[in-house]
């Protein structure tokens, strides 16, 4: 069986997570922790990086720092992951989803003023396949209303909107190292902080709702309990096992984006037939390779796609189902809107395998057995 993910390993996660053992500081905010939030801090510009336990923690701070209060509305897209609405959710707010683009999963940006009203807060715009949303129009409404931009940048790392690094373009943002991601450290998240104004408070909640952090630069003389927070801060293993992905950025994009591009040429016969729809790339966003999907014409032939490719050794998988018709929703809120984009996606999207040690021939065996399914059995 081809799987649908493997985690790739370079080969010094355990050198490091060595070294942060005997190094005798294992809680968090040690050595590897300031690693990795000077990577991203240097390479992508944010004001500030914290490390996270998960993106689902990120979220979570994010939603804290906007002071989301019961009542408060906020603008997510349906077609997405639980977590970036529960996160904002647990602090009260009403979320109000939109649907997705025609042609492309991300949340539609020409629909989204129309949501907006006197009660909303945040928008929260989540790069689907790490593909940019278009943020000149999110940003656009966000300063006409005074609002403010969390991006859910989960899927997006190292990829870019006009040239502008994804995580660094609304206030805040939110990335995962989910074993399903292109960097991983199994589970983990981090915070991109774009604004001054949120850092202090950011690494109080951080530590618990304590300014230990300032304690330890030595900026007060004693640390306590000063704000709200939780146990966001990740064990020092955990970025000690990411820092070794951080250093082979580059050689897993390359292979990542060989293997997109490899699914895309072999696939495209298929789209220009009309049996499949192929990812899109706006001219304003680059392609990270975090994922290759393929859109079926309706739930059958998708439902029929994952048990022939299944019952031919190769794992593939649907995505997400619509957040505005899950039992939490429905049972929650009178109003359910129509999302027809959005439920297109849910019934009819593919996820093929991608993973850093896919060989080609497995790709070429995965593009042939597609093309045979369309061809013979539809």
């Amino acid at each position: 069986m081809i799987p649908f993910n493997k985690p790739f390993l370079t080969g010094k996660e355990v050198h490091y997570m060595y070294q942060a053992v005997y190094a005798g500081k294992l809680s968090g905010n040690g050595v590897f922790t300031k690693k990795c939030q000077s990577f991203f801090e240097e390479k992508y510009g944010f004001k500030k990086a914290l490390m996270t336990t998960s993106c689902t923690d990120a979220l979570e701070m994010a939603a804290i720092l906007c002071d989301i209060k019961p009542g408060d509305e906020v603008i997510v897209p349906s077609y997405t992951f639980v977590s970036s609405a529960l996160a904002f959710v647990r602090q009260g707010a009403h979320i109000v989803f939109a649907d997705s683009c025609s042609d492309d999963p991300n949340i539609d940006t020409d629909k989204i003023e129309s949501l907006v009203t006197e009660k909303t807060k945040v928008i929260v715009p989540v790069h689907y396949a790490g593909v940019a949303c278009d943020m000149d129009k999110i940003m656009k409404v966000a300063e006409k209303y005074n609002l403010l931009v969390v991006e859910d940048a989960a899927q997006a790392i190292d990829s870019y909107y006009r040239n502008r690094p994804l995580g660094s373009i609304g206030h805040l943002a939110a990335f995962s190292f989910h074993e399903t991601k292109n960097i991983i450290s199994g589970e983990g998240g981090l915070l991109a902080i774009n604004e001054e104004r949120f850092i202090r408070r950011a690494e109080i909640i951080w530590e618990k709702g304590t300014n230990r952090s300032e304690f330890f630069r030595g900026e007060v003389n004693k640390y306590g309990w000063v704000d709200t927070g939780s146990s966001f801060l990740p064990s020092e293993t955990v970025s000690a096992f990411l820092y070794a992905q951080l250093e082979n950025l580059d050689m897993i994009q390359e292979r990542r984006k060989a293997i997109w591009r490899q699914y895309y040429e072999g696939l495209k016969q298929l789209e220009e037939a009309g049996f499949i729809h192929l990812p899109v790339l706006p001219e304003y966003a680059t392609n990270n390779a975090h994922m290759f999907y393929l859109v079926c014409n309706s739930l059958d032939e998708r439902t029929g796609l994952i048990k022939y490719l299944k019952d031919n050794g190769i794992l593939s998988v649907f995505h997400y189902l619509s957040l505005h018709l899950s039992n939490y929703y429905t049972s929650h809120y009178e109003y359910i809107p129509t999302l027809t984009q959005c439920d297109k996606y849910a019934d009819c999207l593919v996820r093929l395998p991608m993973f850093y040690e896919l060989k080609n021939e497995d790709v070429e065996y995965i593009i042939d057995k597609i093309r045979s399914y369309f061809v013979y059995k539809c």
